[in-house]
């Protein structure tokens, strides 16, 4: 397992196009410059010994050094032992829709975006709570078993779009079973259900999967991405969009968001229903509902020491400094018999 100690460090690595346009920039006025002072020839007999090559090499070099110096700054870090905690959380899972329909715009960028967005965003506030994640379109995938590592959540998480599941459609009830099958009512606690959605089921009863999994005593959660005067369903090919989408009649296809199904099933999972908006999606909402249910008890395996590794990245600095102020802009004697940096 490896973290990085000082990720605010890694921003000053746009530092290095920065550089590389000034100095394109400053070899272009160096280039005028000699051409305002003395033809090219004159320029040879001037300054015989004057490597353009050797310049360049030297930008190169300092490139490299200016990377790995940010990179020590970093500091890189590699979990060296596993423990097992305890902690005290809920089980949560959260049902993405990831159907074409998720990418009508009335939402910015688009609906399953801002659902990611958000998501990203949650996982940044959960602490001890297990989180899992469905996708679903035509049928219901477990995207990420439930588990404390977030990390690999938003890992899993940033992958998730509309061609992950073969077969489209909107099976709600699918997701909200295959999430019941999920939650391990054996170790006792609360566990939650948030389904991301716009509502437009059509393969399956969301309405009874919703009741069983109240039974069970899941609570169920909707989260409405969308917007009652929805929004056609756009078609992209090659990353450039080529039109919207069109029924069999030609007529473009407009993708409305299903309150009251998702007010019904939320009703019945004894939860809550919250319209998204471009402000924000409601997992706040959700959580502050949560918060005050009773937490379970569990173990944890995680990483409680670390090694620090930005020594190497600093020594590899080092290296390519030195050779950065070894290398002149001249060329050597025995350089120059050979005709190695010859233009």
């Amino acid at each position: 397992m490896y973290r990085i100690e000082h990720d605010w460090a890694l921003w000053l690595l746009a530092l290095i196009p920065l550089m590389m346009v000034m100095w394109w920039a400053l070899m272009k006025w160096r280039k005028k410059a000699r051409a305002r002072f003395a033809e090219s020839r004159l320029m040879l007999q001037l300054i015989p010994r004057y490597s353009e090559n050797k310049y360049r090499w030297r930008f190169v070099l300092f490139l490299f050094a200016f990377f790995f110096l940010v990179l020590g700054i970093a500091n890189p870090q590699i979990g060296t032992k596993l423990e097992e905690v305890k902690r005290e959380g809920i089980d949560l899972m959260i049902a993405l829709d990831v159907s074409n329909s998720m990418k009508a715009e009335d939402l910015s960028p688009n609906r399953l975006e801002r659902a990611k967005r958000a998501m990203l965003q949650l996982l940044e506030e959960l602490h001890s709570d297990r989180i899992g994640i469905i996708v679903f379109a035509g049928q219901a995938y477990t995207q990420l078993p439930i588990t404390t590592d977030y990390a690999a959540a938003k890992l899993f998480l940033n992958m998730v779009d509309t061609d992950i599941v073969p077969t489209q459609g909107t099976a709600i009830g699918a997701a909200i079973e295959l999430a019941e099958e999920s939650f391990n009512f054996e170790e006792g606690g609360n566990k939650a259900l948030i389904v991301v959605t716009d509502g437009e089921n059509h393969e399956d009863d969301a309405i009874e999967a919703a009741r069983s999994a109240a039974n069970k005593g899941i609570k169920v959660f909707t989260i409405g991405m969308g917007t009652p005067m929805g929004a056609p369903i756009p078609i992209f090919k090659n990353g450039r969009q080529i039109g919207f989408r069109q029924d069999a009649d030609g007529n473009t296809v407009v993708s409305s968001l299903n309150e009251e199904m998702l007010r019904e099933i939320s009703g019945l999972g004894n939860g809550s229903y919250i319209r998204a908006t471009n402000a924000s999606v409601g997992f706040e909402r959700i959580l502050d509902q949560l918060s005050g249910l009773e937490k379970s008890e569990f173990e944890s395996q995680v990483y409680t020491d670390y090694e620090d590794r930005f020594q190497f990245f600093l020594a590899a600095s080092f290296l390519f400094y030195i050779l950065f102020l070894i290398m002149g802009e001249k060329k050597g004697k025995w350089v120059e018999k050979i005709k190695l940096f010859e233009e």
